[in-house]
């Protein structure tokens, strides 16, 4: 029966129902408070790192304001412990965001991050710097489970045909939220307001939003209820319908309650390229961020650290680009209707990661000088803004393999991936035992230009975009009754003759 509904509305034209949709619709509302939330939460993961510098210093910002003497073992264990949490709620995160819903999970994760902010001030003025650790660790745990709560909420809104672009749209959000706390952190700080109020700022933020996103959110369209009948529709047999006209047959079929396959998930190859393509990608950017400024300084002379406005310019970068390569892919599409899905998204991961590793290339060439630090510079922002090509590769690429589990593969492959990113800079302190030395930081370039190589290269050969068949394991589809089905099946085609 659903199979002869979607015949039928392959036969009218896929086009013919996938303009129904309004031209900005709740879709679009829900991709904008994620974009949003997103801000927030990295406005929170990242406000330390400025406000560490007014703490340990108040002489230099507002010296009316409580000072504390930590040498630079301790600063070391308070913006690495965000992620001693972080990477534990990974995969518990994209689990429990598909059972009681994305809407919530999200909602949990930042309103606790933002009054753990609150609290920042108290902690440090009366718990010192290791009370200061368990709430950093805590925010971690908060926030782990945002993105793969993202992925299986966007799983869920974003039509097959859009889904690149609002990925894209989503989670350029992280990036605005970093340039915001980056630029006017150092103000707030040296204002009469003072360090505590970089963390008041970003809690109240993270506390409004949830109050938003409580009255404006839902978890699926079909738990939404100001969304237009069409649009609804639109959403939720966008994928069905052209995966049905190209087969033949359904091959996704959203179910509640399905058993996670964990042992064909693990042993998938496209989702272990996926998994290398994530892990090379976070070893690369943040052996970026974290060891960049250490190479200018010691090695040019230059100090960017303390530079609120300068060390943005990568970040307000990136989401310039994230908008031009979705354009781009956007154009590619209208120009040339040939171009495949994995064509696309092989494509977009190549500039993500292979661009970058070629300004990590160029910057093992550099020399001291006034034109050398502005190129190092131009090199820099390229190597992280170019990465944001990826958004439109392996980032969206969980929910391609499986729509039912993405939440559950952005888990497993972000924690992995974070993973990485904490030894990225241990690996750095074993290459390089003389700071001031080129030839040393020549090498670490090239280590990280070749993972980002092989990371890439494994996602062209043995990456895939279609749905694989552990999206809906058999034992779950047995369990259904007839009855079950029937419903089903009767829902689908009351929505589509609708």
């Amino acid at each position: 029966m659903a199979i002869g509904c979607f015949d039928c509305c392959s036969r009218t034209g896929y086009d013919s129902i996938g303009n129904t949709g309004p031209r900005f619709g709740v879709r679009h509302l829900q991709c904008v408070l994620v974009f949003f939330g997103l801000a927030v939460a990295y406005g929170m993961r990242v406000n330390l790192s400025v406000a560490i510098v007014a703490m340990t210093d108040c002489n230099a910002t507002n010296p009316n304001f409580p000072e504390f003497d930590w040498n630079e073992s301790t600063k070391s264990y308070l913006l690495s412990s965000f992620f001693w949490g972080y990477v534990v709620t990974q995969v518990p995160g994209g689990y429990l965001s598909a059972i009681f819903g994305a809407k919530y999970m999200l909602l949990v994760g930042v309103f606790i991050c933002s009054c753990l902010a609150l609290l920042t001030p108290f902690c440090a003025l009366f718990g010192g710097w290791k009370l200061l650790v368990v709430l950093r660790a805590a925010q971690g745990l908060c926030q782990g489970v945002i993105f793969p709560s993202t992925h299986t909420f966007l799983s869920k809104w974003a039509p097959a045909e859009e889904r690149g672009r609002l990925v894209g749209y989503c989670y350029s959000g992280s990036q605005f939220g970093t340039v915001v706390m980056l630029s006017v952190s150092g103000y707030i700080a040296s204002s009469s307001l003072g360090w505590p109020s970089i963390f008041y700022f970003s809690g109240c933020a993270g506390i409004l939003w949830s109050i938003i996103w409580f009255f404006l959110c839902a978890s699926t369209p079909a738990q939404h209820a100001t969304i237009t009948p069409n649009e609804r529709r639109y959403i939720e047999t966008s994928g069905q319908l052209r995966r049905a006209s190209d087969a033949g047959r359904e091959e996704f079929q959203p179910r509640p309650n399905l058993r996670t396959p964990w042992l064909r998930i693990l042993t998938s190859l496209p989702f272990l390229s996926l998994l290398l393509a994530h892990c090379a990608n976070n070893w690369g950017f943040w052996t970026l961020l974290t060891q960049i400024p250490t190479f200018l300084k010691n090695v040019l002379g230059m100090d960017i650290k303390h530079n609120g406005p300068l060390s943005a310019l990568p970040y307000f970068a990136m989401i310039i680009l994230t908008c031009g390569f979705i354009w781009l892919s956007d154009l590619l599409k209208r120009r040339g209707s040939a171009m495949s899905l994995s064509f696309s998204r092989k494509l977009f991961n190549s500039l993500g990661l292979w661009l970058p590793m070629l300004a990590l290339i160029g910057l093992g060439f550099i020399t001291k000088g006034e034109a050398s630090a502005k190129l190092v510079i131009g090199l820099l922002t390229l190597a992280v803004a170019t990465n944001a090509a990826s958004y439109l590769g392996f980032h969206v690429n969980h929910m391609d393999l499986s729509p039912n589990f993405a939440g559950t593969l952005m888990g497993i492959t972000n924690c992995a991936a974070n993973v990485m990113s904490i030894l990225a800079p241990l690996i750095v302190g074993l290459l390089v035992k003389d700071e001031t030395n080129p030839t040393q930081w020549r090498i670490v370039f090239y280590f990280t230009a070749f993972v980002y190589f092989i990371g890439n290269l494994v996602f062209i050969i043995f990456g895939r975009t279609s749905v694989q068949s552990w999206n809906s394991p058999v034992s779950a589809q047995q369990s259904r009754t007839p009855q079950a089905d029937a419903n089903e099946d009767e829902e689908r085609a009351r929505l589509i003759d609708s």
